[in-house]
């Protein structure tokens, strides 16, 4: 029988989460876009204060920005925001590498390989959603490797904050040729026990997601001010 009460009916907070995120991270919601309460209640069919739980979890996660009496719009990053923030993560992400035991456990590779495979035929398809939730178990996988909890936990967190950054490029066909020879080549390395190279490569990996930003949020300064957008 289909669920009669309407609470077993409605999305969850957390599932609007993840659709918002998804949207953010694939464009569909651009930086400085509004998230008005009204329209995502209507959309979801939720009530408000399920939707504001949805805005708070994604303001934590550094994606979006809730500012009194304005409500809540996509995390916009400026040039210096967008430098620093992949400075403290080339920092970081490196430094697990540096800290990653070889070998490493075949149980790791064999995981890393799978979700490669998930990854590669997600975005064959096309499934752009898909390729974005598989890229982020890989590197979650891979830096939970790293042996430091907390280490891993800051670089998921910073992951999360570059989600509207890395909307720029996720689309972008060259760009997701790149990203997964860059996996495979990085699966190859921890097989290998090439550190040098590997610590290379973890930090080179995040660089076109910056720099594409960059060359985007630019151009669309030029076209619309910030100074103008605040009017």
């Amino acid at each position: 029988m289909p669920p009669s009460s309407k609470l077993q009916i409605e999305t969850s907070a957390e599932e609007i989460t993840a659709v918002l995120e998804e949207e953010i991270a694939l464009g569909h919601l651009g930086p400085r876009e509004r998230l008005v309460e009204e329209e995502l209640a209507e959309r979801f069919q939720a009530k408000r204060h399920v939707i504001r739980q949805a805005l708070v979890a994604l303001d934590a996660m550094g994606i979006v920005v809730r500012q009194p009496n304005r409500g809540a719009a996509v995390k916009d990053f400026s040039v210096g925001e967008v430098d620093q923030l992949y400075a403290v993560r080339i920092l970081v992400e490196g430094y697990a590498a540096e800290l990653m035991p070889f070998p490493v456990p075949a149980s790791v590779i064999a995981e890393l390989r799978a979700i490669h495979k998930r990854h590669c035929q997600a975005a064959d398809r096309g499934d752009l959603r898909s390729v974005f939730r598989e890229n982020l178990k890989f590197h979650d996988t891979l830096y939970a490797a790293c042996g430091n909890v907390h280490l891993a936990e800051v670089i998921q967190q910073l992951a999360f904050k570059t989600h509207a950054i890395r909307s720029y490029s996720i689309g972008n066909p060259d760009i997701l040729v790149m990203v997964r020879e860059e996996h495979a080549r990085m699966i190859s390395l921890l097989q290998s026990g090439k550190r040098a190279e590997f610590v290379a490569l973890i930090k080179a990996h995040l660089m076109p997601a910056k720099n594409a930003y960059l060359q985007l949020s630019r151009h669309k300064d030029r076209a619309f001010p910030r100074h103008a957008a605040k009017k």
